[in-house]
């Protein structure tokens, strides 16, 4: 894959002649035929053996190694070469330019960062200088903020050469197609342009357990001895679009687009698929869209703005022309490997926008009016080195990617990457008054994004639902022989995993429910302000139970007279009633009725794991309250008084 991209790289370069002889000549031969493996040799040992005092030609020779090794993704050495060319004084101030874009691709921010600084203070408004500085300042933030992408090396498809463009085959997941140079690709002859074999096409199918299988040879006749690769697939997957590099000796070579038809599993010969008339220009990086109409591919075709920009045709009307997509999507660098996902979503890799070193993977969304929004997709789907020719499984947000990172030869390589889906869930457990699980319970719960589920509990008690993030919710538990509970909370917005944790307790209808925090001020019937939030939750239960009509009760202690106690909790209760009747409350589901002592309370089994020197079941009579210790007589004198409510009728206004 290096040279199907690298030579898309090429920028013309004066070749001048330092009387260096055949071997100087044969260099800039070498390196205006594109062979620049071969090319970066010669000019090694050129420079090694010219005096360090013949500083024009060293800066020249050092130029010239930093542009081979710049065409061959080999950040580190093009870095010295250019390091070594401006050391030397050498004229031409790309050499600084290309020298911070090496320290760019080496993840050396700050250092890449004054060397653009110092170009622009040459060449003042240089886009790409100015974006350069832009991607150094945002590549430390996407560092310190990574996305949850996980993204991880292909071991099985990667070998000790060169993967790269991978390319789902249809839209089961099942069959990954993408190029390759390693050791089964044909021919044995290394390339003066790499260094390494061409290119072929291999592939990799999932076996019934969905576990990919070891890469094979595309079959058929497209593999030849040229360079194969880059490929896109018609929406029936019996069209393959291939980029192919033909390189015959002493002559200078080009990229074209050709095409492959299938047939019983079989791809034919590549025939060229002619976008224009143009012989000169290049044109590679095939993506089909979705739907077949459009093929996108990238080219340095006259009338782009620089670089190598992205174009389209109508394959379904090809007299229309050719359509560059535009100055928002091409910058004066290079933005290559598009792909177009079933959204309408546009990938491509640039190195003109703002990015993290080399090549990055953005992402272009278009809105009705035509405007592109371009996203970096930061760290780690983006490295300091070359990512590019992104695929996406379909329905999911995973896939695979190309990548040179972490690789000293920068020989590329191929990663999957996934989005984890973010697991928001509320769970909890529907239980009566004494915490006993209430099974096939129904619990209901309904979100502001329109979500509307529906659960029961289980046979302990337990609930859990999957949640949005940042969505306003409200739940309802309810259960025969139960009163109703309701429920609010909200979701947090960030994209985390998270488990809530909400429980129900349920009321039974044929019980007492104890109205826990309603004080009066002593020895008066007056509500305290203090009480308030404790009968708001009365006023709540009856919104959400609007068929029951309930006796509110108060209850007193066993000090003062039975005629004064009797009239105390009277008054008290018909202060709760006159309350929840000022709130909203209609007067007809309340009855008011003091008991005095006459009603004492029976120890319950949750009450009796609070205070454990009472046992489920007691009754604290005045008989049983005068036979305890003192120290507990003052306790089981304040659980007697109480407020109290009991459900007399679930049918108010049903009829």
């Amino acid at each position: 894959m290096k040279y199907l991209r690298l030579i898309l790289l090429v920028v013309p370069v004066v070749l001048l002649s330092y009387g260096c002889g055949a071997k100087l000549s044969t260099a800039n031969a070498q390196f205006e035929r594109g062979e620049y493996f071969a090319a970066a040799a010669t000019y090694r040992k050129i420079y090694n053996k010219t005096s360090s005092k013949e500083r024009e030609k060293r800066g020249m020779v050092a130029y010239r190694i930093g542009e081979c090794y710049r065409r061959l993704n080999a950040a580190p050495r093009s870095s010295a070469g250019y390091q070594n060319a401006v050391r030397y004084d050498y004229p031409d101030s790309m050499a600084v330019y290309y020298l911070a874009r090496g320290l760019h691709m080496q993840g050396k921010y700050r250092e890449a960062a004054k060397q653009y600084e110092a170009f622009l203070s040459i060449k003042p408004g240089d886009k790409m200088a100015e974006n350069g500085l832009k991607g150094c300042e945002a590549a430390v933030k996407w560092k310190e903020n990574p996305t949850r992408y996980v993204v991880k090396a292909a071991k099985l498809f990667n070998s000790r050469r060169s993967e790269c463009a991978p390319m789902f085959l249809g839209t089961d997941n099942d069959i990954l197609y993408f190029t390759s140079a390693n050791d089964k690709a044909t021919g044995d002859k290394k390339s003066d342009i790499t260094g390494v074999k061409s290119n072929d096409i291999f592939f990799s199918k999932k076996d019934e357990k969905g576990a990919w299988q070891r890469p094979e040879l595309a079959e058929g006749g497209v593999n030849t001895a040229a360079d194969e690769g880059i490929i896109s697939f018609s929406p029936d997957g019996n069209t393959m679009y291939l980029s192919r590099a033909r390189h015959e000796e002493g002559i200078n070579t080009s990229v074209e687009i050709c095409t492959s038809t299938r047939s019983d599993a079989q791809w034919g010969a590549a025939t060229l698929f002619a976008i224009t008339g143009d012989t000169l220009s290049t044109f590679a990086h095939p993506a089909v869209s979705p739907d077949g109409r459009y093929l996108y591919f990238t080219s340095d075709v006259p009338g782009g703005y620089g670089g190598k920009d992205l174009w389209r045709i109508d394959l379904e009307d090809k007299g229309s022309g050719i359509e560059n997509l535009g100055v928002q999507i091409n910058t004066p660098g290079d933005e290559m490997f598009p792909y177009i996902r079933d959204n309408g979503d546009l990938y491509f890799a640039s190195d003109g926008h703002p990015g993290m070193g080399g090549l990055d993977i953005f992402k272009a969304t278009q809105n009705s009016l035509g405007v592109w929004k371009i996203e970096n997709l930061g760290m780690p789907v983006n490295s300091a080195g070359d990512d590019f020719g992104i695929t996406f499984e379909t329905g999911r947000e995973a896939g695979f990617l190309s990548s040179n990172r972490k690789d000293a030869r920068g020989y590329d390589h191929i990663f999957s990457f996934e989005l984890p889906l973010i697991e928001v869930w509320i769970t909890g457990s529907v239980l009566d008054q004494d915490e006993i699980p209430i099974p096939n319970a129904v619990i209901r719960i309904v979100g502001k994004d329109g979500s509307n589920q529906k659960a029961y509990s289980k046979e302990d008690g337990t609930y859990k639902f999957k949640l949005g993030l940042g969505v306003d919710y409200v739940m309802m538990a309810g259960c025969k022989g139960f009163l109703n509970s309701r429920g609010e909370f909200t979701s947090d917005s960030e994209e985390r995993n998270e488990t809530y944790g909400l429980d129900f307790i349920l009321a039974a209808i044929n019980k007492p429910v104890i109205v826990e925090n309603v004080f009066y001020e002593f020895d008066k019937a007056d509500v305290t302000k203090e009480s308030a939030a404790a009968l708001n939750e009365i006023i709540q239960m009856l919104e959400d139970n609007p068929n029951v009509s309930i006796e509110l009760s108060a209850h007193t202690d066993m000090k003062g007279s039975e005629a004064y106690n009797l009239g105390l909790s009277e008054r008290r209760a018909k202060a709760v009633v006159e309350y929840l009747i000022q709130h909203g409350v209609a007067a007809d589901r309340l009855t008011p009725k003091g008991y005095g002592k006459s009603s004492p309370r029976t120890i319950t089994r949750k009450q009796a794991k609070e205070y454990p020197m009472f046992k489920e079941g007691d009754v604290l009579t005045d008989e049983y309250i005068l036979a305890l210790p003192p120290e507990h007589q003052e306790l089981a004198n304040a659980l007697n008084r109480r407020t109290e409510f009991r459900v007399l009728d679930v049918n108010y206004r049903l009829m």
